[in-house]
């Protein structure tokens, strides 16, 4: 039958309808952890700062900076405005988040939630640790990230706390010692991992196996400089950057942790080591059913896995 007589009769708005262009769906925001292992370029390529304002959804992204972890808050502030001015982000500010009264504040509290990206500064993690333990802030990251789809970077120290359990401090030891660490709790964004920064250059494999053969129930995470672990929960991971990521399996470890004294050398045996070079990506869905590759698996698994939203 002709068109026109079966669009016979029918108003102007009702051919407008029937004619438009039937109206995209807005893609939902995917929430992603952007974890750093310190002294990422912003000044040159930016390669990494870019793909976190990828994440937050571009240029028009809005992008708040936490830099309580800083002993010159302001200086790294300037430092990153600038970085992402130069990636066309205008929308890029500093939450006014210092101590504990502030991360109580409203105002910090609306613009963690109103953010599609944050980004967490190095410095000292047991002090932003001490900032946000138990706060509105707190609940806010949780939130944000849980269920509002905002994409969470952090360097050096603000890569440390993205796990439950936190490197607090320790020297970089020669080899794996008992007590040579000291932990503390993180914000929980990460539930079965724990994370060591610049961790090729400061030669922090000892300390990181000190802290698994105390905890063999988390996945040990090592960072390089200029490097980033990407985390999208449940799908794979991501490596970017100039260096590698080490994870560290103890899973299967046997030591003798508690039979020796405290800075006595301890014996690990069966511990498991993938080295995940920058420029690789690594999901759950494309990675073969095979014995060979059951391990990797096993800890890709529970990278992704992240913690339950804490409110």
């Amino acid at each position: 039958m002709n068109r026109r007589y079966l669009l016979k009769g029918l108003s102007l708005a009702s051919l407008s309808a029937l004619w438009a262009k039937p109206a995209l769906a807005q893609r939902p925001r995917v929430s992603r952890l952007v974890i750093v292992g310190g002294a990422e370029d912003r000044l040159r390529d930016r390669l990494i700062l870019r793909k976190f304002t990828e994440y937050c959804g571009g240029p028009m992204a809005k992008i708040r900076l936490i830099t309580a972890a800083s002993g010159d808050p302001q200086g790294v502030w300037q430092s990153y405005q600038q970085a992402f001015n130069a990636l066309g982000v205008h929308d890029v500010q500093p939450l006014d988040l210092y101590d504990r009264d502030s991360a109580q504040s409203p105002e910090v509290q609306a613009g963690i939630l109103q953010a599609d990206g944050l980004f967490i500064s190095g410095g000292d993690q047991s002090k932003l640790m001490a900032i946000l333990w138990g706060t509105l802030a707190y609940q806010s990251l949780h939130q944000a990230f849980h269920a509002n789809g905002c994409c969470i970077g952090g360097t050096s120290a603000g890569a440390a706390v993205m796990s439950r359990h936190m490197i607090a401090q320790g020297p970089a030891v020669l080899r794996p010692s008992k007590e040579a660490v000291d932990t503390d709790m993180g914000l929980g964004l990460l539930s079965q991992a724990v994370i060591d920064q610049h961790f090729s250059e400061r030669r922090r494999l000892p300390r990181l196996l000190s802290t698994l053969a105390i905890r063999p129930d988390l996945l040990g995470v090592g960072i390089d400089e200029d490097t980033a672990l990407v985390i999208e929960p449940g799908q794979g991971i991501e490596v970017m950057g100039q260096g590698s990521v080490t994870l560290v399996d103890p899973t299967q470890m046997r030591s003798n942790v508690d039979e020796i004294e405290a800075l006595e050398s301890i014996e690990m045996l069966g511990v498991q080591l993938h080295m995940l070079p920058a420029g690789h990506r690594y999901t759950l869905g494309s990675m073969a059913q095979d014995a060979k590759s059951a391990p990797l698996r096993r800890a890709i698994e529970r990278l992704v896995t992240v913690g339950p939203m804490r409110a």
